[in-house]
């Protein structure tokens, strides 16, 4: 029985894209439990690295959101004082020349169509979220006989 040329986990210093880690002479003196192991604990350590990818990008891509989600609320809050105080200034303006209720209606149905314009269109860009594209394109290449197939199995 010829031991492993390669050891098994993350800290041996596997690595998926290193190529075959045995011959055909060593795997024909391998027993079928010594190549069942190697197989379980290859599988173990590509579902681990799978997480891990999963992990960081989750990291990553949230960080970028945590960013920007802080920069739109600052944003917003300055859009908002502004918004603010231009509807009163509009509202005083009409009312010069109407009746104050009347005035102050006007404004609210102008500002009901801008938010309706504005959630149609974050509603649109919400469907663009970019997910987890390197985790799933990872997964994909994972071979077919290792995924679950439940409508084939029978007890």
């Amino acid at each position: 029985m010829s031991m492993p040329t390669q050891g098994s986990g993350l800290d041996s210093g596997y690595h998926p894209d290193a190529g075959a880690p045995h011959t055909a002479t060593e795997v024909k003196g391998s027993s079928l439990g010594d190549l069942m192991r190697q197989v379980t604990t290859d599988l173990s350590t590509l579902m681990r690295q799978e997480v891990e990818l999963a992990k960081a990008e989750i990291r990553q891509e949230g960080k970028k959101a945590g960013k920007a989600a802080g920069l739109f609320g600052g944003a917003g809050f300055g859009g908002y004082m502004v918004a603010l105080f231009v509807s009163i200034a509009v509202w005083q303006f009409l009312d010069n020349v109407m009746d104050s209720g009347l005035a102050a209606l006007i404004v609210a149905v102008v500002w009901a169509v801008v938010a309706a314009v504005l959630y149609s269109k974050a509603k649109k860009n919400a469907q663009h979220v970019r997910g987890l594209k390197q985790t799933n394109d990872s997964v994909q290449r994972i071979p077919d006989a290792l995924k679950p197939h439940p409508e084939g199995v029978t007890r």
